[in-house]
């Protein structure tokens, strides 16, 4: 073997050499808990459902599989509340009090797939937003502890009844606001339903609600684990004074290159080394979502183009496996200082044990400030060293005669011929000790474990832009499905069985009230689809808006330039036209926000455009001109007008009702032409403006 291959090696004691004692002899520290994903919190996972079906399904064996990918412990899902919670909307199972339906949103589908795969892998629920009936007309979910109880106890129960899932932890209201006697309630509803297996996570925020906890008994008695968002893997004394379980229930949140992977591999080991957590979760699973909504590729791995099949396994995956391909659920840390610590030269390691004590594994991180630098918190200064770090095994662990190493060294552009976690020759143990050297952005896993393995399916479809032309006519959907390739931003669209006429489907927005919101209270919804880099594009598209908890509008937009709970502000050009029951003539506004607050046209068009009668919309975006049609009939004309360059189509509503959306089209705009009347619907004669 040639000097530059040795990665790790015995050598001699000498006395600069640090030496790191590694025993089970006095106890162990706390129970390992589990590494995860979250998919929601935003509509995270909504381009992962239309995958075609061969790389949908290794993507979920990267995710799930035990010993082949990220091998994940926990799958936590948003609980849909029909509101905006990062990139998208989720759905509720409830819209409304007397509207209950649990085939809507894909979390009950990914949640099946992840238990097919792992079926030991636990599951977490959360609410982000609440549809509006809950609040009672306010923006407070906890203004009727028993409804919002009744609310998430009837999720739960769908999840067994229909899915044969059994929810492992359930929390309270995404990085809000805690309420104590609602916290009693949900605890006291659990149990009286016989969810007594169900243990409560509060608040998913800060450390605050450890000081609550020591002052209550009773609110002590209901919270089963702390759960905090972004720690910065530190806690706080309160917090370790109570006893509970500490978790970072939301952690990561950065994008998927090499200093996010570094990000995630310090973390992972210090949030127990400096915080006693025993749990991180990542926000998020899989970055599944359009690249330019909020946070783009923070997920573990990347999968943003369904019409391609194009998907990347990014550095994450195999950060995690560090740790969940060598140990589970149920093991128990070594104490801080017998196995679980700092590196004198920067780093750190954590060990865990079986539960039987025959199995053992230490994983040891050595990343570096700028490489690891997660979104948040900031990232105090430190250095880190090339180092030699000597382990003392004693304890049971002096029987070791030899581990399985694993090594992960992260390049950051230079040339190297390591690859991500690589399987090493074994390392043996003399005289109860091992001794690496260790390089700066290393990870090393050592194991008795001799089961993992680096999967892989070779790789995946070239990426391909989003098509263009591009239709879909909803038919082929099951009802209460969402339409592919759209993302929801404020608002719910569902699959519908037109009524008008009855034989077609329709995508359908079908909130009639705003949701207790988690973001700021968006006032209109609105749908984003395609591509943020399309520039002049003619979009058609079937309208109807009905009579009885109608929209007072219906929209179609060009180059909408952002989403997320920033969705309100967005620039673009907006076509709203407003029906009326009346055979007058209609309003129309033209604007480059969602709100309508900046107005480019507004006008009468004499001409009725009635209720519960289909309607087709056309506009046009090319270079910086405008128009607009209803029918056949150009209602208007905007030559030059300052709109941004590229963006996303969309379509939505003035306000919160129903509407019916169909036929959608859209194509390069070219050469303005006639446009021809969609055969599926009547016409009526109209007269110029």
């Amino acid at each position: 073997m040639t000097t530059h291959l040795l990665i790790f090696m015995l050598v001699p004691l000498v006395a600069c050499e640090s030496i790191y004692s590694v025993d089970d002899s006095a106890g162990l520290g706390r129970r390992f808990d589990g590494i995860g994903g979250l998919s929601g919190g935003g509509a995270t996972s909504k381009l992962l459902v239309n995958y075609p079906e061969k790389q949908l399904n290794q993507i979920l064996d990267y995710l799930f599989k035990p010993n082949f990918g990220a091998s994940l412990q926990i799958l936590k899902v948003e609980i849909g509340g029909d509101g905006q919670s990062t990139d998208g909307t989720e759905s509720s199972h409830m819209h409304e009090p007397w509207d209950e339906n649990y085939e809507r949103g894909y979390e009950w589908w990914l949640m099946v797939e992840a238990k097919k795969r792992n079926p030991n892998i636990k599951l977490y629920g959360l609410p982000w937003s609440f549809p509006g009936w809950i609040g009672n007309g306010t923006q407070n979910p906890y203004i009727n502890p028993d409804v919002t109880t009744d609310y998430i106890i009837r999720w739960i129960k769908a999840a067994k009844k229909l899915y044969d899932l059994d929810l492992d932890f359930v929390g309270i209201w995404n990085e809000r606001n805690y309420d104590i006697p609602y916290i009693k309630t949900l605890k006291a509803g659990l149990i009286a339903n016989g969810f007594n297996n169900i243990q409560l996570v509060a608040a998913d925020g800060d450390w605050g609600i450890s000081d609550d906890i020591l002052k209550d008994p009773a609110f002590a008695k209901a919270v089963d684990i702390i759960g905090v968002h972004y720690p910065g893997t530190t806690t706080t004394n309160q917090s370790v004074e109570t006893g509970k379980p500490l978790w970072s229930s939301e952690d990561y949140s950065t994008y998927n290159d090499e200093v996010g992977a570094g990000c995630w591999a310090r973390i992972l080991n210090q949030n127990y080394v400096n915080g006693n957590m025993t749990s991180t979760i990542s926000w998020n699973l899989i970055a599944s979502y359009y690249l330019s909504l909020p946070f783009g590729r923070d997920g573990l791995m990347t999968a943003v183009e369904p019409w391609s099949g194009h998907y990347v396994v990014q550095d994450p995956i195999w950060v995690s496996a560090h740790t969940t391909q060598f140990s589970e659920i149920g093991w128990r840390y070594l104490k801080h200082g017998l196995g679980s610590g700092h590196l004198d030269n920067g780093g750190s390691y954590v060990s865990l044990m079986s539960p039987d004590s025959k199995d053992f594994t230490m994983v040891i991180e050595t990343m570096s400030h700028d490489h690891s630098k997660c979104i948040r918190p900031g990232l105090p200064e430190y250095s880190v060293k090339p180092q030699n770090a000597t382990f003392s095994l004693t304890g049971s662990l002096a029987s070791v005669k030899e581990l399985n190493v694993w090594r992960s060294r992260l390049t950051f552009g230079r040339s190297a011929s390591d690859s991500i976690f690589k399987n090493l020759s074994k390392i043996k143990v003399i005289s109860g000790q091992i001794t690496l050297s260790l390089g700066v952005d290393e990870i090393y896993t050592l194991t008795t474990v001799a089961t993992g393995t680096k999967g892989s399916y070779g790789d995946s479809p070239d990426s391909a832009k989003f098509p263009l032309p591009y239709a879909d006519d909803f038919e082929s959907y099951p009802e209460f499905s969402e339409a592919f390739n759209w993302v929801p931003q404020a608002g719910v669209w569902e699959v519908r069985q037109s009524q008008n006429p009855s034989a077609r489907k329709v995508n359908r927005q079908v909130m009639l009230n705003p949701p207790v919101a988690w973001c700021a209270l968006q006032e209109a919804p609105i749908n984003l689809g395609g591509s943020q880099f399309w520039s002049d594009l003619f979009i058609q598209m079937d309208v109807l808006v009905p009579s009885v908890n109608g929209t007072s509008g219906v929209m179609l937009g060009a180059r909408m330039t952002q989403g997320g709970c920033q969705v309100g502000s967005t620039d673009g050009v907006f076509f709203t036209v407003f029906p009326s029951s009346d055979s007058g003539s209609f309003l129309y506004i033209v604007s480059n926000d969602t709100a309508r607050k900046n107005i480019l046209l507004s006008g009468f068009y004499a001409a009725s455009l009635g209720l519960d009668v289909w309607h087709h919309l056309s506009l046009i975006v090319r270079g910086d001109s405008v128009y607009g049609y209803v029918g056949i009939d150009s209602v208007f004309q905007i030559p030059s007008v300052n709109i941004p360059p590229t963006g996303f189509v969309a379509y939505g509503t003035a306000d919160y009702g129903i509407a019916d959306f169909d036929n959608f089209q859209v194509e390069s705009s070219g050469d303005l032409r006639v446009i021809k009347p969609n055969p599926r619907i009547p016409t009526h004669k109209q007269n110029i403006l």
